[in-house]
């Protein structure tokens, strides 16, 4: 499931740009956030397993993260937008959503609904999903021009735990790292950290 590539209206544009907490030389006009519930409730009820009871119900104006410096109603922007979520009078949760869009072109939709993110899959339906940790490491080593079999000798494994790592397939823990530091010239501290070690695994 995608939600690339589709249009928004421009009553959910004009939603997602309204930013009363960002300084303004002149104070935006309020707008109606009414339009961004129902258009998260039907982007979510395009998930396949989502259940369908659950509704977002309340939102708040969006926080940018990411705008354009020019023309502000041209060129990427990236917004969380915080709310609510419900199921019947007694199931609330918290719920923020992620949006990165340009003009009216949606780029990319997440949501956190209490503590589960709901997010685009990179793997095929039901495969697991890389670890992100993958993407990185592929990007260290091409920069450095090191081959899979220069990083497999270097850091004493084997090329097909090498090339696990690089697709995602294996979770980078503290023993498969030992010796790829040195290969990357880079201090084992910073690799556990761009690999998402918690700090007592850093060794």
């Amino acid at each position: 499931m995608t939600f690339a590539g589709r249009t928004l209206t421009p009553a959910v544009v004009e939603a997602l740009r309204y930013w009363p907490g960002v300084v303004h030389s002149v104070r935006p006009a309020p707008v109606d956030l009414a339009v961004l519930p129902p258009f998260f409730t039907d982007l979510l009820a395009e998930l396949p397993w989502w259940n369908q009871a659950w509704r977002i119900d309340r939102v708040e104006p969006a926080h940018p993260h990411e705008t354009p410096w020019n023309d502000r109603e041209q060129g990427v922007v990236e917004v969380s937008v915080p709310g609510t979520a419900s199921c019947g009078s007694d199931d609330v949760l918290p719920f923020s959503a992620q949006v990165r869009f340009d003009g009216d072109r949606l780029i990319r939709f997440q949501a956190k609904l209490g503590d589960m993110v709901v997010g685009p899959s990179v793997a095929a339906p039901g495969k697991p999903e890389p670890h992100p940790f993958g993407v990185v490491f592929s990007r260290l080593i091409d920069l450095r021009g090191i081959s899979v079999r220069d990083m497999a000798r270097g850091s004493f494994r084997s090329e097909s735990t090498i090339r696990g790592l690089r697709a995602g397939g294996i979770v980078p823990h503290r023993a498969v790292l030992a010796y790829v530091p040195e290969v990357l010239g880079i201090s084992a501290e910073d690799l556990a950290a761009i690999a998402g070690l918690d700090p007592e695994e850093n060794g």
